[in-house]
């Protein structure tokens, strides 16, 4: 960050210190104490309980200074007011009296126990463990809520994935009256709008997709042209059936996203909307919002229109047939399938050439028995088919943020959702930099084009080298994280200078919103909408939080996982190091888990060398860096706090049997380097 933009940092921070009110996110410790977080001010506020006004752990609040910070203080502030909840909905026990109930919530997070009226109990028996939904908390008082359901019969892995939806402010179900609203909308395409849209049905259209989703929004369509092809990138035109301001479009937005965890999807639509009316299935007519592209013989970009459509998918494809098809160069339209594959290709080395970042990614997915249970895990790579299809994605994305970027009202920007990633953070960048230079390899950090450029030579030199891992984990670390905003600068990461998200409407609501937008501008009447930031911040907050929910899914379902394989050992890679320890990743099954410095202590004293990423013994010498390859033993699996702990397994042959030990360390200096015998 350059010493401009720090001091004007500094200098919002301290104007927004001395407002009497600030906004920001509360988070409340263990203990009780509370800290909001705001953002731009280097320091939270600190709120004590009695001053919480019924604000929770996670909620976004108002809150009034009431003790600037001093020289060695903190600032002090009260809650004057809840603007948003977190969560509503909790998981625990009943506690069922003559005359009403009161819940008591689960969890490490302080809160009162809730009043439940005898009616809202759904006859819950006194103990049961049960979902409450608080309904009304006014100040001084106790909060109220009615019991929306029994959980005594429910699976402790499912009960599980509920708790992480919950605790990451998602709800799970939809209201009635949403669902009485869904229910209501037809299923038959009316003539009259098939008649106002762009009659595609005869073209050879096709879906590509994971092997077990159910909500197709994206389908291509192909067909050769005088001096080319016409390649239609169709997405479900969700805005016609979700309609602004309804009860549909209100909870649709709330959620802002659907939440993706290892056995179950909580969407952001109900299933009739996502699974059914705008789902691109095989052999149904369906309505899209369009982006057609004129393609030359070499794959070269002639024109592009943008509009809504018709389509009818004439079949439904697999990554994975996909994928043979390419490899084989034979199967069902094989020929259509080999010049999308191959365009898709130049987009990708043309995207590269132009600044866009490398970075490559593998998806960790559980095999799953009847009850859930983890029983496998398979680690899938990004193939060709997979790169066809985002190909395809990005290049409708970023033709249609171009288009709305030309638009003004009013000599300004049209207030549009642009997905935006800045440039690295330079406090974050030249550490790294330093880093790459131990193993050799050059970062030119003088301009964002040489970043970029340095990037990809990176990834590109250390492929199977065995500092890959630690490199391109540490390189990502180093990136800004992309975001929703009206403010258009660009996406450094894929080297776009216009780019939104328009393909996904299903699961991610500034899609919806980019519909919205692109049809008023198509009909010559676009508006100002004085709210998008703050839309766009919303969708922006609930991705974080729904990408939180998935992380801890993922890790909920390694540990209960890797519960049966307690005592076994694996190979490992180091994927982070702390002062109490180093996490090591199983090779077989990317699992993450702890190596205590404690379990090290009987081996050798270790130092952390934040600068190294590494551990480093005070007698041994002996290094554990991020990147290195260790053999370590499962030792605990705690399924409640989502955790692995892991052994190295030298350091536990070495307990066993001491004399190895006084070996392993005989003759060493700190550092590691022998000492050299003198000659006699």
């Amino acid at each position: 960050m350059s010493q401009q933009k720090k001091a004007k940092k500094k200098n919002k921070a301290k104007q927004q210190g001395s407002q009497k009110t600030l906004r920001g996110r509360l988070d409340i410790t263990r203990s009780g104490m509370g800290f909001v977080i705001v953002d731009q001010l280097e320091q939270d506020v600190l709120i004590r309980p009695n001053d919480f006004n019924t604000a929770m752990h996670g909620d976004t609040v108002e809150v009034r200074i009431t003790k600037p910070a001093g020289v060695s203080g903190r600032m002090q502030g009260v809650v004057d007011r809840v603007v948003e909840r977190k969560q509503t909905s909790f998981v625990g026990k009943l506690d069922v009296s003559k005359n009403f109930a009161f819940f008591l919530p689960e969890g490490d997070k302080p809160m009162p126990d809730i009043y439940i009226p005898l009616s809202n109990t759904l006859d819950a028996p006194n103990g049961a463990r049960v979902m409450v939904k608080m309904t009304e908390w006014e100040n001084g008082k106790k909060p109220v809520g009615v019991v929306t359901e029994i959980l005594e019969d429910i699976a402790e892995n499912d009960l599980a994935m509920k708790e992480i939806i919950l605790e990451s402010g998602f709800s799970i179900g939809f209201p009635d009256d949403v669902l009485e609203e869904t229910a209501r909308i037809p299923d038959v395409l009316p003539g009259a709008e098939i008649a106002r849209r762009r009659d595609c049905r005869d073209i050879l259209t096709v879906t590509i997709d994971p092997v077990d989703a159910k909500d197709f929004d994206d389908a291509l369509s192909f067909r050769e042209v005088k001096g080319g092809f016409e390649v239609g990138v169709h997405i479900a035109d969700v805005s016609y059936y979700v309609e602004p301001d309804t009860a549909l479009d209100k909870e649709a937005y709330q959620r802002a996203t659907s939440v993706y965890l290892p056995d179950r999807v909580n969407p952001m639509l109900p299933e009739r909307i996502s699974n059914e009316l705008c789902s691109l299935r095989p052999h149904e007519d369906k309505f899209t919002f369009s982006a057609i592209f004129q393609l030359s013989n070499k794959g070269d970009v002639k024109d592009c229109w943008l509009g809504r459509t018709v389509i009818h998918s004439d079949h439904r494809f697999t990554y994975e047939e996909v994928q043979e098809i390419i490899e084989s160069e034979d199967g069902l339209y094989k020929e259509e399938i080999l010049t999308l594959n191959r365009f898709a290709q130049r987009f990708r080395k043309q995207r590269f050439k132009k600044g866009a970042i490398n970075f490559s990614s593998q998806e960790v997915r559980f095999k799953l028995d009847e009850q859930r249970r983890p029983i496998g895990i398979i680690v899938k790579e990004s193939k060709e088919a997979h790169q066809l299809i985002e190909e395809f994605m990005l290049l409708a994305n970023r033709y249609v943020a171009e288009y709305a970027g030309k638009v003004e009202i009013d000599g300004k920007p049209l207030p549009f959702p642009y997905r935006v990633h800045d440039q690295p953070d330079e406090e974050k960048l030249l550490p790294f930099a330093a880093f790459a230079r131990k193993f050799g390899h050059a970062f030119d950090t003088k301009s964002p084009d040489s970043i970029a450029a340095s990037f990809n030579q990176l990834l590109k030199d250390v492929q199977g080298q065995p500092e890959q891992h630690v490199l391109e984990q540490l390189g990502i670390r180093t990136m800004a994280k992309a975001i929703y905003t009206a403010k258009n600068i660009g996406h450094y990461g894929l080297g776009f200078k216009d780019y939104c998200h328009f393909t996904s409407p299903i699961r991610r609501y500034p899609d919806v919103m980019v519909h919205r937008v692109l049809q008023q501008v198509l009909d010559k009447q676009p508006q100002a909408d004085k709210k998008m930031e703050e839309k766009c911040r919303h969708c922006s907050e609930r991705e974080r939080a729904a990408m939180e929910a998935e992380r801890a899914g993922n890790k909920y379902k390694q540990v209960e996982y890797l519960q049966h394989f307690l005592g076994e050992e694996f190979d490992g890679v180091i994927s982070g190091v702390a002062s109490f320890g180093f996490w090591a990743e199983t090779v077989e099954h990317k699992c993450e888990g702890l190596v205590s410095v404690a379990s090290l202590s009987d081996y050798d004293d270790f130092r952390h060398v934040e600068s190294d990423y590494m551990l480093v013994g005070m007698r041994s010498g002996r290094q554990f860096r991020m990147g290195d390859k260790v053999r370590i033993r499962v030792v605990a699996a705690n399924l409640e706090k989502r955790q692995l702990d892991y052994e190295w397994v030298i350091a536990a042959s070495l307990k066993e049997h001491p004399a190895a030990a006084r070996k392993e360390n005989n003759g060493r200096k700190p550092g590691g380097v022998k000492k050299k015998r003198k000659k006699s």
